[in-house]
């Protein structure tokens, strides 16, 4: 199956298709505009006027209401019609068990609902704009291009009246007004798109500075509290792993080392042989301890990235890896600190699922920079079947990346090979 975590984005139209759909969407701009403009202003004239009264406040909610669903509206349309990224903006919203007056004023605070009041007020200018524009600019290209069909149906005109190509140089005939119409009709439908592109971009700016933008900065706030509680899950995670680590490793290896060590002691006065082959033991229990330390050590932090950069410490630890790695290490000495944390954290983790899950005989690691961060690559021809939902440490992985912005895509169907690509940004 394959795992991914994408950010999606609407489609916008190209070509013809995309001046037709801005013509629409110019068209259609100022009558909704006119609407809202006249149903927004009159229900809040008429809120304000009765303040005093217990209906001028409710009226005041209704208003702001009917701003917001014009506001929904017109995000319809710029994701619909332009294929504009027009994102929903979170709401104060009354909470369960909340009076009716509560529901009511909650509305009033809403700092976005009064933005969507200012779209529904100002939206009737810059729609005006887009409407007057495209019709105008359509007409002339219509009636510049046609002119000479039509031509024959106007009236006759009177003495001392002249056509334009008169006053432009050109004769007074028929045919040189003909032609004159005809070039500015082309003229003016070349010029068109752009045109019409001008004035839909000043619309459409403005809906979505006044509609959007809060969107984008509540989605930046929960990304950021986001990353943060994965960085604070993932350190969580990583110290439970390590006392679990060192309860069943190094700690059950120095009570033994105790035990051989007081039965050493005793030996020493009754069977001296027998206590020089414990304490072997013991120096051997002893070795493997500190081995064991230091690798836990370089779990937390490996001191060759410290000392010697991430390049190093990638290939000491494909250098100890239990299956052949072909590798592929392109990265500048200059990365952020935790980016070398997290690429390195990366590889590690992947390196030991694949040498306790997947049975592989061979696997490869490629660690690239791209202009947007660093790419991890990992690829093992193993049994396949990996998914963060089993509990191998993938999804402690993808908290880790996620503290860091970064985004896991993961390839494993049943029979392999499986395919893990990690993107940090820089």
């Amino acid at each position: 199956m394959t795992t991914t975590y994408p950010l999606a984005t609407p489609a916008r139209p190209h070509g013809v298709r995309r001046v037709l759909l801005e013509t629409g969407y110019n068209l259609s701009a100022f009558p909704i505009a006119l609407v809202a403009f006249v149903v927004v202003v009159v229900d809040l004239a008429l809120g304000v006027g009765l303040s005093v009264l217990i209906g001028g406040v409710l009226l005041l909610s209704v208003g702001v209401m009917v701003a917001r669903g014009f506001a929904r509206f017109e995000r319809i349309r710029l994701r619909g019609i332009l294929g504009r990224e027009a994102a929903t903006p979170a709401y104060l919203c009354a909470r369960p068990g909340d009076g009716f007056w509560r529901q009511q004023l909650i509305v009033l605070r809403d700092p976005q609902s009064w933005l969507d009041v200012v779209w529904a007020l100002v939206g009737l200018v810059t729609g005006t704009l887009a409407f007057a524009v495209t019709v105008a600019w359509w007409a002339g290209a219509g009636a510049g291009l046609t002119y000479w069909f039509w031509q024959q149906y106007l009236p006759d005109r009177e003495p001392g009246e002249h056509e334009l190509a008169y006053y432009l140089g050109f004769g007074d005939g028929d045919t040189a007004a003909a032609l004159v119409e005809l070039v500015l009709g082309v003229l003016v439908l070349i010029t068109l798109p752009w045109v019409v592109r001008l004035v839909t971009t000043i619309h459409a700016s403005l809906a979505s500075v006044l509609l959007s933008s809060r969107a984008e900065l509540q989605r930046e706030v929960a990304r950021v509290e986001g990353g943060r509680d994965a960085a604070r899950m993932a350190e969580a995670e990583s110290l439970r792993r390590l006392e679990r680590d060192i309860h069943d490793g190094p700690q059950q290896r120095l009570v033994r080392l105790t035990m051989d060590l007081g039965r050493a002691k005793r030996q020493l006065d009754q069977d001296p042989d027998r206590a020089s082959a414990t304490i072997d033991d013991a120096l051997a229990q002893a070795r493997e301890t500190v081995a064991e330390l230091r690798s836990l050590s370089r779990g937390i932090a490996p001191p060759l990235l410290v000392d010697r950069g991430l390049a190093a410490a990638l290939e000491e630890m494909l250098a100890q890896s239990v299956v052949p790695v072909e590798s592929h290490i392109d990265v500048p000495p200059s990365l952020p600190p935790h980016v070398e944390t997290a690429v390195y954290f990366v590889v590690a983790e992947a390196l030991t699922n694949i040498a306790k899950h997947s049975g592989a005989g061979s696997a490869s690691v490629a660690v690239t920079v791209e202009e947007r961060g660093v790419v991890v690559r990992v690829e093992d021809d193993g049994v396949g079947g990996a998914h963060p939902a089993k509990g191998l440490g993938l999804a402690g992985l993808r908290q880790r990346l996620a503290a860091v912005d970064g985004t896991l895509e993961l390839t494993s169907p049943e029979g392999g090979p499986t395919v893990l690509v990690a993107r940090i940004p820089r």
